[in-house]
């Protein structure tokens, strides 16, 4: 079975597969192609970089 899914949804991914499957699930990732980000998450991610460049945290 083959998914497409953004790299930034499959953190955790891993962890819970294990669990779902008491520990005999197993996945693989490669690297398919970039793709442009959807306009909100854009802005969100601009927002949240700004408060902690504000804080200073970098």
């Amino acid at each position: 079975c083959t998914a497409h899914v953004p790299l930034s949804e499959m953190f955790g991914y891993s962890t819970d597969l294990r669990s779902a499957t008491q520990g005999k699930g197993e996945l693989s990732m490669e690297f398919a192609k970039y793709q442009p980000v959807h306009r909100a998450t854009q802005e969100q991610m601009i927002k949240e970089f700004r408060e902690k460049q504000a804080a200073g945290k970098k």
